[in-house]
C-alpha cells in the first residue's frame, strides 16, 4: 500500500461556530485537523443567540456543556400574543430533560467557548488571519493554498471541509452547485437593556402589521426582532424603537442599545454535500430562515454527522464514496426539514389582512396539548424521523 504524507488529516475552512465544533469532534476522534479562519479575532457581535436542546446534547457528549450552562440564560417559556392580546404560553418544560429549555447566548461567547475547547485539544489547530486562495484535489489528497501576513502557504490534507458561509469559496472551487431562493421577508433587530417584565421569558407578537419577537439575553439584555415592509439599508435604533412603540406601545427610548442591524431571508441547499475529498458543512451546505433560530444548530447537527463520516473512513476503512454519500443524503434530508420548519415560523409572522380564522387557530395551538408538540418542533426534536 502506498503511504502518503499529509500535513494534517483534515483542513477546515471557516472558524465560526460550526467549523470550530467540527474541528473539536475530529480531534476527539484522533483525527488531526487545522482550521483556517480569515478573521484575526472573534467578531464581537451577538448574531445568533438560541442554542437548542439537540445541540446541548451534542455538547454534553463532547464534554463541555457546562461551559455553556454557566454562560447562557435558560428560556423555559415563550409568551404568545396576537396583536396586543396574550393567548397563552408555550412551555418547553414538558420537553425531554435535562435540556428542556432554549439557551440564550450571544454568538461571540459561543465561539469563545468553542475556540477554547478546540485549543485545549490541540493548541496549534486554529490559524487566524488565513485567507484561502486556491484548493486542488486529486485522487490521494487535497492541497489548500492560503495567504497569511503577506506570505503564501499551503497545506496537504486527506480531506477538506468548507465551513466558510453561504458564499462558500470551497464550494465554488469544488464545483458543487447550490439551489435556493430569496424570500420577500425582511427584518430589523437590536439588543437593548431589558425594561420588560418578562424576565427569562421570550415573547412573540403575531401582529397584524408584522411579527415582533423579544428574547431575553444574559446580563439583563433583550433582543427585539421586527418584521419590516422592505429591507432597511441604514438600520437605526430610532427606527426600531419607533416600530416597537407604534405596534406595541412599548418604549425603549431610555434603554441602552448595544446593536442594531437588518437582514433579509434566504433558503439555500447544496445539491450534494461532497465532491471527492471535499465536504461541506454549516452555511456552506445549507441556509435556512433565521426566524426560529435553527440555522446554527442545524450546522452543529450536520457537522456531527460529518465528523462521524470522516471517522468511519479513517478508522473503520469505510469507502469514501459510501460514507460521504450517506452523510450527504442524511444531512440534506435534515436540512430540508429544518428549512420547512423555519419557513413555517416565518409565515406565521407575516402581515395578516382579514383572516378571521387566524386567532382561533393560534389559540388552538397554544391552549391545548398541541402546544407540547409545538414546543418539540420548535426545539428541533424529531428531525429525520417526524413528518414535519
Amino acid at each position: 500500500m502506498v503511504q502518503h504524507n499529509y500535513d494534517t488529516d483534515v483542513v477546515i475552512v471557516g472558524g465560526g461556530p460550526v467549523g470550530l465544533y467540527l474541528a473539536g469532534k475530529l480531534l476527539q476522534n484522533n483525527i488531526s485537523a487545522i482550521v483556517l479562519e480569515q478573521k484575526t479575532s472573534i467578531d464581537q457581535h451577538s448574531k445568533s443567540l438560541g442554542i437548542h436542546p439537540v445541540s446541548m446534547e451534542l455538547f454534553e457528549e463532547a464534554g463541555f456543556v457546562d461551559s455553556f450552562l454557566n454562560e447562557g440564560l435558560k428560556i423555559e417559556t415563550g409568551a404568545a400574543f396576537v396583536d396586543h392580546q396574550k393567548l397563552g404560553d408555550v412551555s418547553f418544560k414538558s420537553c425531554p430533560k435535562p435540556y428542556n429549555f432554549i439557551l440564550a447566548l450571544p454568538q461571540f461567547k459561543t465561539e469563545s467557548i468553542l475556540e477554547k475547547w478546540v485549543k485545549s485539544l490541540s493548541s496549534d489547530s486554529l490559524i487566524r488571519g488565513a485567507t484561502v486562495t486556491e484548493t486542488d484535489q486529486n485522487e490521494d489528497n487535497v492541497i489548500v493554498q492560503f495567504a497569511k501576513n503577506g506570505s503564501k502557504k499551503k497545506l496537504s490534507c486527506r480531506f477538506l471541509i468548507g465551513c466558510d458561509g453561504k458564499n462558500s469559496f470551497v464550494r465554488e472551487q469544488s464545483g458543487i452547485n447550490v439551489k435556493g431562493k430569496a424570500y420577500p421577508d425582511t427584518y430589523i433587530m437590536g439588543d437593548f437593556s431589558d425594561n420588560t417584565d418578562f424576565g427569562s421569558k421570550a415573547a412573540v407578537y403575531l401582529h397584524k402589521f408584522g411579527l415582533i419577537e423579544s428574547f431575553p439575553l444574559p446580563n439583563s439584555h433583550r433582543r427585539w426582532v421586527v418584521k419590516t415592509d422592505e429591507y432597511i439599508n441604514k438600520p437605526s435604533r430610532l427606527l426600531l424603537e419607533g416600530l416597537i412603540e407604534s405596534r406595541l406601545g412599548h418604549s425603549l427610548k431610555n434603554e441602552q442599545n448595544y446593536m442594531v442591524s437588518s437582514f433579509g431571508v434566504q433558503h439555500q441547499l447544496a445539491e450534494k454535500l461532497y465532491n471527492g475529498r471535499v465536504l461541506l458543512a454549516g452555511d456552506s451546505a445549507h441556509v435556512v430562515s433565521p426566524i426560529g433560530g435553527q440555522g446554527m444548530n442545524l450546522g452543529w447537527i450536520n457537522a456531527d454527522l460529518c465528523a462521524k463520516s470522516i471517522s468511519d473512513v479513517i478508522h473503520s476503512s469505510v469507502s469514501i464514496a459510501d460514507s460521504f454519500s450517506d452523510y450527504s443524503e442524511t444531512a440534506r434530508k435534515i436540512a430540508k426539514q429544518v428549512g420547512k420548519r423555519a419557513e413555517m415560523n416565518m409565515q406565521l409572522g407575516r402581515n395578516r389582512s382579514s383572516n378571521i380564522f387566524f386567532k382561533p387557530i393560534i389559540s388552538l395551538l397554544i391552549r391545548t396539548p398541541l402546544s407540547n408538540i409545538l414546543a418539540r418542533i420548535f426545539t428541533m426534536r424529531g428531525l429525520g424521523r417526524w413528518p414535519v
